[in-house]
């Protein structure tokens, strides 16, 4: 069966490299825009992804990691008088205008932390420690954030809301939804960031390994008014749902996943239905000499699965290098094990999905049509 199918694709190249090229087009294009929309979703969440060790307070009305309303900060006093609780770590979020030697400026979000812990950042630490933060004016800037931030480099200088600041380590892979981290002490972050001493936006909560997590939360929700405990993996999940409910992303990316999905169901299915066209009389004959439509069948489906196969391969290394190409430009995520299987099963989809024009065609032929 498969020798003849080969045969058959061999027969027509021009066809046959259509049909390859339609499911390799198709899968990439889907492979492509899923990508970039769990680098979106990884970045909208990455404060809370990336400090998923902690228990996370927020105000009570907050949903989105990315939009933290301000709490006074007796309540880290309140929260570790709470059986279970070991430590409540402030974490301050302010934005800022910076101004750089070169004459550029740019926005980004200050992220602080509190030594010695820096419970909240940073994370991915490329170049020096997280003691350097200490040094006065010190912060930590992502590598790839570079030519947005000046183009400034290790140990430069440059301005923050009008206060002297310099890069005393650097990051690599740290990456926001729609800006830039900054990172730096607590207690600088409230200075540049222009926040109140007594004001905090999070609390991210150490707590007694002993006792599971979702106890700690259920007791700060419980005793404590006005705010919320969220465990971080929840967090997680909250944000990316506010976000994509309130943008849109979800239904733009699925509506191109989706036309990515049909144009390679009809590209190939038009080119296997033109070549069971032109190779009318060759299947005619197979049923004059006893072939079955099953057998028929089988051979335009083997046809497909060739195609399907060799598609995911071909797409699949072009997917992989798409991955690689934009990471080194700081666009960093990967496939997930399931979602490299469903890839595959799109594939299958597509190519054995598209075959059904020509199996519909082929399967009324008439052996006699082969001696007219």
């Amino acid at each position: 069966m498969l020798k003849i199918a080969l045969k058959f694709i061999l027969y027509d190249k021009p066809k046959s490299i259509g049909a390859l090229a339609g499911t390799i087009i198709s899968i990439f294009l889907i492979g492509q825009n899923i990508g970039i929309f769990i680098f979106l979703t990884n970045s909208m969440s990455a404060l809370v992804r990336n400090n998923a060790d902690y228990i996370w307070v927020v105000d009570s009305k907050t949903t989105n990691v990315n939009s933290l309303s301000l709490l006074d900060t007796r309540l880290g006093h309140e929260l570790e008088s709470i059986k279970g609780v070991k430590k409540a770590y402030p974490l301050v979020v302010a934005g800022g205008s910076a101004r750089f030697p070169n004459g550029k400026s740019a926005a980004l979000t200050l992220i602080g932390s509190q030594a010695p812990a820096f419970a909240g950042g940073p994370w991915n630490v490329f170049i020096g420690q997280k003691g350097l933060l200490l040094q006065e004016g010190a912060i930590f800037t992502d590598f790839f954030d570079s030519k947005t931030l000046g183009d400034v480099a290790l140990g430069d200088y440059f301005e923050i809301n009008g206060k002297k600041v310099f890069v005393a380590g650097q990051t690599r892979g740290v990456r926001s939804f729609g800006g830039v981290y900054a990172f730096t002490t607590v207690e600088r972050a409230r200075y540049l960031g222009k926040v109140s001493p007594y004001k905090a936006n999070a609390f991210l909560i150490e707590w007694n390994p002993s006792i599971q997590p979702d106890e700690i939360t259920a007791r700060i929700n419980s005793g404590i008014a006005g705010v919320r405990a969220w465990e971080s993996k929840e967090f997680t999940y909250q944000t990316i749902l506010t976000v994509v409910k309130s943008s849109g992303i979800a239904i733009s990316f699925g509506t191109i996943i989706l036309f990515a999905l049909i144009a390679g169901l009809v590209i190939i299915g038009l080119t296997l239905y033109s070549a069971a066209i032109d190779r009318i009389r060759d299947y005619g004959t197979l049923k004059a000499i006893g072939a079955t439509n099953r057998y028929i069948r089988r051979l335009i489906l083997t046809q497909a699965l060739v195609f399907g196969l060799a598609g995911f391969v071909i797409g699949y290394l072009f997917i992989q290098g798409f991955r690689v190409g934009i990471a080194n430009a700081g666009t960093i995520f990967s496939y997930p094990w399931w979602l490299q299987i469903i890839f595959f099963v799109l594939t299958l989809l597509i190519s054995l999905g598209g075959s059904l024009f020509a199996i519909r065609r082929v399967a009324s032929v008439e052996p006699a049509q082969v001696f007219r």
